[in-house]
C-alpha cells in the first residue's frame, strides 16, 4: 500500500484518503472483491485519525466503489470502478489545484465549461 497524504494541504484529510483508493482503482491495482486495508490499519500507517480514514471509507460506500461490512471491513464492489474512480481522483486533485491558485468555483466551472 503506497497511498500518501499531505497534512499541510487544504484538501481534507479524509478526501485524499478516498482519492487514494480510487487512485488504486483507476490504477487496476484493486479489483472488485479485492478487501482493503483495515481503518485502523490505514490511520496508523497514515498517521491520521482512525474517523478520518472511516469517513473516507463511507465516502467510497456512497460512491458504490466499496461495501462496507462488519466484520468484514472494506471490500471493493464496483464492477467497473477504474472510469469513475479515475475521474472523481482527477476533480479532486483539480479542486485542490484550483484552490492553491486562488480560484474561485465560478471561476473553475467555466473553465471546465469552456473545455467541455
Amino acid at each position: 500500500m503506497l497511498w500518501q497524504v499531505d497534512p499541510t494541504s487544504s484538501t481534507p484529510l479524509h478526501v485524499q484518503v478516498a482519492a487514494c483508493v480510487r487512485r488504486e482503482m483507476a490504477a487496476g491495482r484493486l479489483d472488485r472483491g479485492d478487501r482493503l486495508p483495515s481503518a485502523k490499519e490505514v490511520a496508523g500507517l497514515l498517521e491520521v485519525n482512525l474517523h478520518t480514514v472511516l469517513r473516507a471509507y463511507q465516502s467510497l460506500r456512497d460512491e458504490g466503489l466499496i461495501d462496507l461490512r462488519r466484520g468484514r471491513g472494506a471490500v471493493v464492489s464496483a464492477a467497473d470502478p477504474a472510469p469513475q474512480a479515475r475521474l472523481r481522483t482527477l476533480v479532486t486533485e483539480l479542486v485542490a489545484e484550483a484552490r492553491r491558485v486562488g480560484a474561485t468555483p465560478t471561476d473553475l466551472a467555466r473553465l471546465i465549461e469552456s473545455e467541455y
